[in-house]
This record gives C-alpha cells, sequence and structure tokens, in this order.
C-alpha cells in the first residue's frame, strides 16, 4: 500500500511539472518579426552602372596584405587609394581625409552639431591571395562586364574553380565575380557610394560621420586599424556607435534548418584567441629501436586528453537573447528547452553541440591545426611540436585558457610558447540608438527578416576600437546562402548586383537617419 501511494505521489508530481514546463512554454515571450508591409511599397535597391563600375575597379586592384609586413606589395594599395579619389571626387571635397602609416584611410564628415557623440564606419581594402595566381598576369581581356542581360563573350574559367578570374571583377548572371566582393571591398565602395549620394543631395549629417578603412585587417591589423584606434584616442573621440563587419543575414535554412526566414546575425561581440606551441621532449634515435613512448607519442597523448577535455558548454547573454529571438520560430520541443532552462539548459546545450558552427557560440574551442615530428620516415625526433588554437568565448580568458593547458600537460616534458593570443571583446549594449537602427533600416529591404544579437566567432578590426567606443556592431546586410558563405576566403567569390544595391541602400540610410 505504501509502495502504491509512492507510485501515485511520483506520478502527480511528474503530471506537475510537465505542466508547469508546458505553461512556460506556451507562455514565454518570444522575439517576434512584426511585418506590415501591406500598405507599404518596398523600396528600389538597385545599384547604379556607375557605382557597379567604381566596384568593379576597385577589385581590379589586387590589394593583397602579406602577413610579413615588410614583404608587401603597396604598389596596389598606392593605386587603390589614388583611384577612391578619382572615383569619389564629391566625398574627397566634403570630407577631411587623412592617413594613418600611410595606407590607413580615415574620412571625416563634420555635422551640424558638433557636441553629439560621433559615429564610425569601418572597412578594409586589403585582401587575401588566391593560392596559385599571379594578378600581374591578368589582361584587360580577363574583364567581362554584363548587364541587362547582354549576351557574354566567352572565357575560360580559372583553373575550373572560378567562374571568371579572381581579379577580374566580371560582371555576369546578376553577379560581381573577383576576390573582396564579399570581404570587404562591398561594405568600403557601400560606403563611399552612399556618402556620394547624399553629398550630392545636399545632405549635411546632424552629428559627425568618420570612416575608418585599414589596410592589413587579413594579418592582423596592427598597422592599420589599431594605430588607427589609437589615433582616434589621442583626438579625444569617444563614438556612438562603431559599425563593422562579423555578421551577416542567413538565406532561410542556412544557418539553422528549422529557420526558414532570413536570419540577420548582429555580432554585438566576438571571440578572443589563443594559439600555442607545445615542445614536447622524448627520447630520440633510430626507428629500427623505438623506446615504449617517444615524443610524438606523447605529443598524441596531449592531444587526445586536449581534445577529450573540452571547455564547458555555457549560455553567454547575447546567445541567450538569440534563443529568445530565434525560438518562436522553432518546434515545440525546442521551444520547451529554450522557455525551461532552469531544467531543460543541458538539453539545449547538447543540441548546439551537434553542430561546429552552433557549437562554437557555445564554448571556448580547442583545435588542433599543426604537429611536427622528425623529417625522416627511419629517425624518432627527440622533440615533436604541437600547434594549437583556442577561440575563447566572453566570460573566459587567456589566463583561464593557460590554466586548463597547463593542468593537462602535468606530467610530461613540455614547453609552452604563446603564437598570438587576444581577449575575447567586451559585449555591446542592444538597447541603444546604434542596435535599433540596423533593425529599423533592415525593416525597410528585409521586412521578414528575424534581427538577433549573435557572437562573431572569426575576428575583425572592430576589437580595437573598444578604446573608443562601447557599443560596437559587426554586421552587414548580406543575405547570403551556404555556398556563399564558404566563398569567402575561397574559390569563387562573388557578390549578387541584388546585395551590392541594398548594402549601398542600408549604409546610406544609416548615416541619413541616425
Amino acid at each position: 500500500m505504501k509502495m502504491k501511494k509512492i507510485f501515485v505521489t511520483l506520478l502527480i508530481l511528474l503530471f506537475v511539472l510537465v505542466l508547469v514546463l508546458v505553461v512556460r512554454t506556451v507562455t514565454y515571450k518570444f522575439g517576434k518579426v512584426e511585418m506590415n508591409v501591406s500598405d507599404k511599397e518596398l523600396v528600389n535597391t538597385a545599384p547604379s552602372e556607375q557605382a557597379i563600375r567604381h566596384f568593379v575597379g576597385g577589385i581590379r586592384i589586387p590589394t593583397i596584405s602579406n602577413e610579413f609586413y615588410n614583404e608587401t606589395n603597396f604598389k596596389p594599395f598606392d593605386e587603390f587609394m589614388k583611384y577612391l579619389a578619382d572615383s569619389y571626387p564629391e566625398v574627397y571635397r566634403v570630407m577631411d581625409v587623412d592617413t594613418i602609416n600611410k595606407y590607413g584611410l580615415v574620412f571625416h564628415w563634420k555635422g551640424k552639431k558638433s557636441k553629439l557623440n560621433p559615429i564610425l564606419f569601418l572597412s578594409h581594402y586589403d585582401v587575401v591571395p588566391v593560392a596559385g595566381y599571379d594578378p600581374s598576369a591578368m589582361t584587360p581581356s580577363d574583364t567581362i562586364f554584363q548587364l541587362n542581360d547582354k549576351p557574354l563573350p566567352s572565357i575560360q574559367a580559372y583553373a575550373e574553380k572560378w567562374d571568371y578570374p579572381p581579379f577580374s571583377g566580371a560582371v555576369a548572371n546578376g553577379r560581381i565575380y573577383g576576390r573582396g566582393t564579399l570581404d570587404m571591398k562591398c561594405m568600403l565602395f557601400s560606403l563611399m557610394e552612399g556618402a556620394r549620394n547624399l553629398i550630392n543631395e545636399g545632405f549635411q549629417p546632424e552629428r559627425d560621420i568618420w570612416f575608418a578603412f585599414g589596410h592589413d585587417e587579413e594579418v592582423s591589423g596592427r598597422q592599420g586599424a589599431l594605430k588607427i584606434a589609437n589615433y582616434f584616442k589621442e583626438k579625444g573621440l569617444h563614438f556612438d556607435a562603431v559599425y563593422d563587419e562579423g555578421g551577416i543575414i542567413a538565406a532561410p535554412g542556412s544557418a539553422m534548418e528549422a529557420i526558414q526566414e532570413p536570419l540577420a546575425l548582429v555580432g554585438v561581440g566576438e571571440k578572443g584567441f589563443l594559439t600555442l606551441r607545445f615542445t614536447v621532449r622524448g627520447i630520440g634515435g633510430h626507428s629500427s629501436m623505438p623506446p615504449a613512448k617517444s615524443s610524438l607519442i606523447y605529443a598524441a597523448e596531449i592531444i587526445e586528453k586536449l581534445n577529450s577535455n573540452q571547455f564547458p558548454a555555457q549560455i553567454i547573454s547575447p546567445i541567450a537573447k538569440f534563443f529568445d529571438n530565434v525560438g518562436g520560430y522553432m518546434g515545440f520541443l525546442s521551444r520547451m528547452a529554450i522557455a525551461n532552462q532552469w531544467l531543460l539548459e543541458p538539453l539545449l546545450l547538447n543540441t548546439m553541440e551537434k553542430s561546429p558552427a552552433s557549437n562554437a557560440l557555445v564554448r571556448t574551442t580547442t583545435a588542433v591545426t599543426m604537429a611536427k615530428g622528425s623529417d625522416a620516415p627511419n629517425v624518432l625526433a627527440s622533440e615533436a611540436e604541437v600547434t594549437v588554437n583556442f577561440r575563447i568565448l566572453p566570460g573566459d580568458s587567456v589566463a583561464g585558457v593557460m590554466e586548463h593547458v597547463q593542468k593537462i600537460c602535468e606530467g610530461y616534458d613540455v614547453s609552452i610558447d604563446v603564437i598570438s593570443q587576444r581577449e575575447p571583446s567586451g559585449i555591446s549594449p542592444e538597447n541603444v540608438r546604434g542596435f535599433q537602427i540596423i533593425k529599423e533600416e533592415l525593416a525597410e529591404i528585409y521586412p521578414a527578416a528575424i534581427v538577433t544579437s549573435y557572437i562573431t566567432i572569426g575576428g575583425t578590426d572592430s576589437y580595437k576600437y573598444q578604446i573608443v567606443s562601447d557599443d560596437i556592431y559587426r554586421f552587414l546586410p548580406i543575405c547570403l546562402n551556404q555556398y556563399e558563405q564558404r566563398t569567402i576566403h575561397n574559390e569563387n567569390e562573388y557578390i549578387s548586383l541584388e546585395n551590392f544595391g541594398k548594402i549601398q541602400w542600408y549604409f546610406r540610410e544609416v548615416m541619413r537617419n541616425y
């Protein structure tokens, strides 16, 4: 009889628990996009032929940065700077233009009210190289320009990986092809076009507007953005908002299969990083007389321990808001997990851990990227090297990662050298004008988009501007599917004419309406 009472009590408790979970799920206030476009005509964002030609000309200049700064070929950078001045005389006439460290470009557009804090737009004009391609070998015949469905001249695809040569700036199939079309000359030229159009309208902003264009973002930004940020600090500037790359509009289903609406991911923070080289020592010699464990075996053990002992998954504030914003578009079980994190957070984290992209949003990640033993097949190296890259979630720290690593390496004869490091960024607020205007302008061109905070996984120049602003937003209003996202730093990089037009419209209106 006693057991029966216990069983009934447990059933009642289970029923109450399920009821609580369901009620909390049904009543949870998920974000919802309010679409009201029935009485409003969508704005025309088609780019002009002049804007396209300006952009194409910039893509044709191969401003390739070099990890070894002094070995950079700066001739294209000189050409690019002259090209900008020739293409946008109105901007150079109205704005004060300065150069920092010779190639960092700074533009200052004075507003009507100097007491208002200014806003800052960032971009960079260096690009990553294209393997095996010599941009100096490009001939004028490589350039293709097709508008209004005109027939295309025939051209041989570059190594069957690019539809058109990487620095041709070819315009075809409703796209502009070339290295830098997505990363990041599209933002730079959109800002210049937007400013030119506003100037031609006779517009003057209420507050000061600044542009800062770095020239070595792809190789750390130490000679460009870092020096520009220090220049701003020395001038005593504090920006109301800073805008940079680092988030996109993920096409329906491309970020999360359940989300069949455009997902605008606004980076309100970014992960830090720590790259370490482990030098593991053991017994070397001839491979015919191997010890029980060589240096490479010890290194493999350390790799296995690093891989098995991942940092704990956690939901930090921007990702919690991300769940709130997207949860209403997900299935009932997912909504239940989000609405009842007090109980179901482990289930939610387990779901995030299944995909590399979502896993990176909830933990400091560990990536073993390089390993080296001996230089000969019959030699046991006395030392083995392993390189590991950690991407640090805001809330964790470089010191915390080092402590984790040192604990794993206890008992091994190993030295650890820091190759590069940077703490995670701060988290920018959402209840401010700098974030709200993103939502306002996006509603005009992507009325169905879900706008949500997000953590930028990669590094951007914007981190360096924390010394002059607390409100930094990493976002480019460009809608990309999974294939297009993979072309960044990869083969066949291109931007659609539709995307290029919308970026221009967006930045022009942010400048107009901030």
